[in-house]
């Protein structure tokens, strides 16, 4: 053989050899600065159809830390004038839409607190606007919940004894009158805080399971919620923090805003 045609052998086999090895090896994604990784899992909806599976495959995705606060929102609506409070259109946010602030970009007197406090009193529609600002999306439901089933020490919450109880007792007790700053209480194995205990989250398809007596496929589902049938037909009647979420994002419309509902982003990988 030749010496030039034996060299383009060996470069064409070289090629060939690199070219497989980067199509086979993993893509790793550095996590943003802000958030966490949530590893690959399993989610088992609450209630479903007879139509439903009974578990959902969710792929692995970056959260953030913590939920947006006050501050961050701040920014966001200096930088987008139409979701201020006196801008906002009326169908994107009720009436109620940050109300707790002094004005549009006025955090008020206590200005310094607040701005370390999760927003609230935001709509589905604000919070998706300001995490298509940031480059992320709001979470699913089965990305969040899955995120929220973590316990302190273990992946799974429900072999921790001590997280069943912590998450027993914020579900137990009245969201106060003043917000704590975020990131305040523990995190969950993950490194995510406040996932439990401090505000409830949008998520961007809060009402998938839309139970109302015009829901035209909810395959009876609206009667299994109404008093003692509440439990009926659901994956773990044990659960009723999973009950109380599932009711809470049941009631909500797009254009609502709630005292203690904020919201927080996530990413895919």
């Amino acid at each position: 053989m030749n010496r030039p045609l034996h060299c383009s052998l060996v470069f064409a086999w070289m090629l060939a050899f690199w070219s497989q090895a980067a199509e086979t090896k993993p893509v790793s994604t550095p996590t943003p600065a802000g958030m966490a990784t949530v590893p690959a899992g399993i989610y088992r909806p609450l209630f479903r159809s007879d139509r439903d599976a009974k578990e959902v495959a969710v792929k692995s995705f970056h959260l953030d830390v913590t939920p947006v606060t006050n501050a961050d929102f701040l920014e966001f609506v200096r930088a987008h004038p139409r979701w201020q409070r006196s801008q906002v259109k009326r169908i994107f946010a009720d009436e109620s839409y940050l109300t707790h602030w002094a004005g549009d970009l006025d955090l008020g007197p206590n200005a310094a607190l607040l701005a370390r406090q999760p927003v609230t009193q935001i709509s589905w529609f604000a919070a998706k606007a300001y995490a298509a600002w940031k480059g992320k999306r709001l979470p699913t439901t089965e990305e969040w919940e899955l995120a929220a089933a973590a316990g302190f020490t273990q992946i799974d919450g429900t072999k921790d004894p001590e997280f069943q109880r912590a998450v027993n007792r914020w579900y137990s007790t009245p969201t106060p009158a003043t917000l704590p700053a975020v990131a305040t209480g523990r995190t969950n194995c993950f490194g995510l805080h406040d996932l439990h205990g401090l505000i409830w989250e949008w998520t961007s398809d809060f009402n998938s399971t839309l139970v109302t007596g015009d829901a035209r496929g909810d395959s009876g589902l609206e009667r299994q919620l109404f008093c003692g049938n509440g439990s009926f037909g659901a994956t773990d009647r044990a659960n009723y923090t999973a009950f109380m979420r599932f009711g809470f994002r049941s009631s909500l419309k797009a254009g609502y805003t709630v005292h203690n509902l904020g919201f927080r982003c996530a990413k895919d990988l």
